[in-house]
């Protein structure tokens, strides 16, 4: 097959390497504005390509895949998390969907651990103080954060990067580990497997009541959607960190606002939102809160690969080979 004769439309623009070696392929199209496409241009999409390479800020609801004459064989997601994709209705519509896992477990458990030091040693609120022109100098009492150094580290979900934010914390910090999943990990290489000491929770909630910091790791499914709301966060003790690098609606923001405000907990850290891009106005009020805009995988190495692997699964499947990480 001349895979030049193939339409490949591109979403989002990706790094350099990656368009390049897809315009070497496939007859590419690239969104050169790099601005999330409306639910009736993805629709448009679905018409004109063969295959799509698409993110997590192209939300194919259900009602894209009903429209006619859709073209489209393969969305294949750059990313781990699918929840922005109908994927009953995908597979209806006759389209496979792909996934990039394993690429993104590294720099996304960094920033994880990121976010408890920013929120626990309370370093952006320093740094707006500092910034605002009102630092006095250094004062014994001033602006006193706490440790990491040997607290317990709750993780809800104990994947692949739960397992690393758990290594690191474990190895660099002296954090004891509690974990709490409602299945067995899966583990394929003793090197991804979390400390041998990790303890695991019963029950989410005997976790929260126990964890000093609280670290989220769960896909967004039904079940997980606002996991952590009114009656979950008022489990955890008063001088609790939650931390959320797995996906937005998996915390109710509006709770977690509620309870930041009350001081029911000391603080979080969050790099995903209910309603991204959209952040609670509540939450952007608040000093006890550190906002990062989505940048767990961001950097130029892991985005470059997560792009190449996407395009690996975009040969296979051209290829009639089985499609490593296939979702549907």
């Amino acid at each position: 097959m001349n895979t030049k004769e193939l339409r490949v439309v591109v979403t989002r623009k990706m790094p350099a390497p990656v368009e390049a070696v897809i315009a070497e392929k496939y007859d590419a199209l690239f969104n050169r504005t790099d601005v999330a496409l409306s639910p009736d241009q993805l629709v448009q999409v679905l018409q004109q390509a063969d295959i799509v390479i698409t993110t997590v800020t192209d939300k194919w609801h259900a009602g894209i895949f009903d429209t006619t004459g859709i073209r489209t064989k393969l969305l294949a997601n750059v990313g781990v998390g699918v929840n922005h994709i109908a994927l009953e209705s995908a597979r209806r519509a006759g389209i496979t969907v792909s996934n990039t896992p394993d690429v993104v477990t590294d720099d996304t458990a960094d920033v994880a651990i990121g976010l408890m030091l920013m929120s626990m040693r309370r370093l952006s609120e320093g740094e707006r103080h500092l910034r605002s022109g009102a630092w006095g100098g250094l004062r014994p009492t001033f602006m006193l954060g706490r440790t990491l150094r040997g607290k317990t580290l709750g993780i809800v979900g104990y994947g692949r990067i739960g397992r690393a934010v758990a290594r690191i914390a474990h190895e660099a910090f002296g954090m004891k580990i509690l974990w709490h999943a409602p299945r067995d990990p899966r583990i394929d290489d003793p090197a991804t497997a979390g400390p041998a000491n990790a303890e695991r929770a019963e029950s989410l909630a005997t976790l929260l009541r126990r964890a000093d910091v609280v670290s989220l790791h769960c896909p967004a499914t039904p079940e997980t959607r606002h996991l952590m709301n009114a009656e979950t966060l008022a489990l955890m003790p008063e001088h609790a960190y939650l931390i959320n690098t797995a996906r937005g609606d998996v915390v109710h923001e509006a709770a977690l606002a509620d309870a930041l405000k009350q001081r029911q907990i000391a603080g979080a850290g969050l790099d995903v939102y209910e309603f991204e891009p959209s952040v609670a106005a509540e939450l952007k009020e608040l000093e006890n809160v550190v906002l990062v805009p989505h940048l767990g995988s961001a950097t130029i190495e892991t985005r470059t690969n997560m792009g190449m692997r996407a395009l690996s699964n975009v040969d296979a499947f051209v290829s009639g080979l089985p499609v490593h990480d296939k979702v549907i």
